[in-house]
């Protein structure tokens, strides 16, 4: 009888180890580290002063934070379709390892921490972005914009660019620098091509669980043409803050260099036409913006 495993409520009682550990998932850790990674450069580009090592921490938690309200919040709303895909059925909510109603509440918390944290370290304006980036991606992306048009990661895209924004505030006090809006922009731009590769890799997926994806709607190569589209688009973009913010040749020179592997990646796509092509793409992109803004922020650093 010892051995049998204990219920609570729905679900089996588990160790606090392994209770945290499903928290932790449920907040889909890796893209928040990327999320805040992208809002690192914006806490020294343009900006008339550096943040403390404390002020820097505790303005990225609370953008962390507000990454994880949203992931917390997506779990919730998309828990149904998420049992429908193979990439999504493991998670915490669609495999009954967690209650709804307990992630809804975690979400809840994650939220006001992280506007509690922003308002106390970087004012009004950081907190407002903050949650306005939350209250955008839960309801306008996942709730209304993912299962009803394809463009749903063109505008939703919009959320996720929105750390160098709150970094920014957090760092003035009130609107974010020109500096932190091109750091968005990039972001924005990046995230069409990024969400397009796996779409096509998992296309069947997402026509399962309901979502109209472009790939399902244009067709696979069409998609392609429009990450390229998009990859092109972005390459002024990086290169901008050389002549608006003042960053050193040596970052163009590295901006040109991703930017063109990265566009090189997509025409591969368009041309050999496979799957396989396409998860090359979707990997490299996070490959791209990672080097990219790892470049950006060795210049600010070395330039100071």
């Amino acid at each position: 009888m010892s051995d049998m495993p204990q219920i609570v409520g729905d679900v089996p009682a588990r160790t606090w180890s392994e209770t945290a550990r499903l928290y932790y998932e449920i907040a889909r850790p890796r893209v928040v580290a990327l999320v805040v990674f992208t809002g690192l450069p914006a806490l020294l580009l343009g900006q008339a002063r550096w943040p403390s090592p404390t002020e820097a921490f505790w303005v990225l938690t609370g953008t962390a934070l507000a990454g994880a309200a949203s992931s917390a919040f997506n779990a919730w709303v998309e828990r149904e379709s998420d049992a429908r895909m193979a990439r999504t059925r493991n998670r915490p909510l669609p495999a009954a390892m967690l209650l709804p109603r307990v992630v809804l509440a975690y979400g809840a918390i994650l939220t006001v921490l992280s506007t509690l944290v922003l308002l106390a370290v970087g004012g009004p304006w950081a907190a407002a972005i903050g949650l306005a980036t939350i209250a955008f991606y839960v309801g306008v992306y996942t709730v209304w914009l993912k299962p009803r048009t394809p463009q749903n990661i063109v505008i939703g895209g919009a959320a996720g660019a929105t750390a160098p924004l709150i970094a920014s505030a957090a760092m003035t006090g009130s609107t974010p620098t020109l500096g932190a809006w091109l750091l968005f922009l990039v972001v924005f731009l990046w995230t069409p091509p990024h969400f397009w590769a796996i779409a096509i890799v998992r296309r069947r997926e997402y026509e399962s669980a309901g979502f109209p994806m472009m790939p399902s709607v244009v067709g696979n190569q069409a998609t392609r043409w429009r990450s390229l589209a998009y990859a092109l688009a972005l390459l002024p973009v990086t290169l901008a803050p050389v002549w608006l913010c003042g960053l050193s040749p040596a970052y163009a020179l590295v901006a040109t260099a991703l930017g063109a592997w990265f566009v090189w990646l997509i025409a591969r796509s368009l041309v050999e036409r496979r799957p396989v092509a396409d998860q090359r793409v979707f990997r490299g992109s996070v490959v791209y913006l990672g080097l990219l803004f790892g470049a950006l922020i060795a210049d600010l650093l070395l330039s100071r």
